[in-house]
């Protein structure tokens, strides 16, 4: 019998506030029935494994920077946009570390794509209009700023740019010029070639 108060919701939430402190990679079905104070078959009650719950967590953080990414790029145009799509993931990897690993999780073709996963790939390309970005370049673009985004911000949470004295805030923002800048001057497929 199901334990009161006891629901998929609340163990999803639970591992998401694990994961951001211990790591997403900690998180198990043993630590989250902990955590609750409940006896580990109570959690299967709920869900069918650990994998369950990783996917549970992954798509609720994939969710809830969606949501913040829709509310910071509204109005937005532009490397106005860009920035803020940009410090949207920034900022919640570092308020939501775990979480952030989470949405990285690899999940299978039907549950991705019925996640928010594709609305993240619509906002890219939705602030990509203002760079007037044909196809294919458009596609490549998506995947540039994706790989960058989330490149930058997993190294510098593993404390990649610890080493040097340049501040990691610094090198961010000339990231971002740099990218506003090549989206702004990139060659259009049609032009002539050099």
């Amino acid at each position: 019998m199901a334990r009161a108060g006891i629901n998929a919701a609340r163990l999803t939430q639970t591992a998401a506030e694990l994961a951001d402190e211990i790591g997403f990679d900690q998180v198990t079905g043993s630590a989250v029935a902990r955590r609750l104070g409940i006896k580990d078959p109570s959690l299967y009650a709920h869900i069918a494994n650990a994998r369950e719950l990783k996917v549970r967590v992954a798509l609720l953080a994939l969710e809830e920077m969606a949501d913040q990414a829709a509310a910071a790029l509204a109005g937005r145009a532009g490397k106005d946009a860009l920035v803020a799509l940009a410090n949207t993931y920034r900022d919640y990897a570092k308020k939501h570390p775990g979480r952030y690993t989470a949405s990285r999780f690899e999940l299978d073709t039907e549950t991705a794509a019925a996640s928010a996963g594709p609305r993240h790939a619509e906002m890219t390309r939705a602030l990509l209009r203002g760079y007037d970005l044909p196809e294919p370049d458009q596609t490549d673009a998506v995947r540039l700023l994706g790989s960058t985004f989330h490149g930058y911000v997993s190294l510098e949470m593993a404390g990649s740019f610890r080493h040097t004295p340049r501040d990691a805030d610094a090198s961010w923002a000339w990231t971002l010029d740099t990218l506003d800048f090549a989206l702004r001057n990139h060659p259009r497929r049609d032009s002539p070639q050099a």
